[in-house]
């Protein structure tokens, strides 16, 4: 069956990449490890915004910029940006409750809301037959619920901890598969990716 694949980039990076060496990932490898053998992917949306140079890691942009260049060597996927909001926010110590502290935060927008739109209007335009959703963002339990219940589509989520989901993913879904660290391990880029014109990417280091 057709198979449309869609990432939350910062979801996936943090609950099932941050702190492994799993970061240089093929999601269309992985993808065809969660998906069934029958399932053929024809696309494969990746949902991310541009990362700022943070205190203490500096490196972060030049990083991310090598991933996404190794992401666009994959001809089924497109990349789709939100963006980040830079704001202060005031916040209480846990030492003394009564005293606060102004901090600087970022906050990324866009990300949530493109991929619940992209996956109903795909699901609409009867794009795919099976939609594989990684991410773990309990605030596409409703647009998931749409497409497996009242426009009758497959829908997959791929969970990335090692936690059991609740009750509410499973409700939305037709079925729920584990990216366990074994799959991640097994679905790494090449090191180095060769782009266009024959152009190593190579996976920063460290990461």
């Amino acid at each position: 069956m057709k198979a449309y694949v869609y990432v939350d980039g910062f979801n996936l990076y943090y609950r099932g990449l941050k702190n492994t060496e799993h970061k240089w990932l093929n999601i269309k490898i992985l993808s065809q490890k969660l998906l069934d053998p029958g399932d053929h992917v024809t696309a494969i949306r990746y949902f991310t915004a541009d990362v700022s140079p943070r205190s203490g890691d500096t490196d972060a942009p030049t990083r991310q910029q090598a991933y996404l260049r190794a992401l666009r060597t994959l001809p089924e996927l497109t990349i789709h940006k939100g963006r980040f909001l830079p704001k202060t926010k005031k916040r209480p110590l846990v030492s003394d409750p009564s005293k606060f502290v102004e901090i600087h935060d970022t906050e990324e927008k866009g990300s949530d809301v493109n991929l619940a739109s992209h996956l109903l209007n795909d699901a609409f335009n009867n794009r795919f037959d099976v939609a594989l959703v990684i991410s773990q963002d309990s605030d596409l339990c409703e647009p998931m619920r749409m497409v497996c219940k009242e426009i009758r589509k497959v829908v997959i989520i791929g969970w990335l901890e090692p936690t059991s989901p609740g009750k509410r993913y499973k409700a939305v879904s037709s079925a729920i598969r584990h990216a366990t660290p074994a799959m991640l391990s097994r679905s790494q880029f090449p090191d180095p990716v060769i782009g266009r014109g024959g152009a190593h990417i190579c996976k920063p280091t460290p990461w």
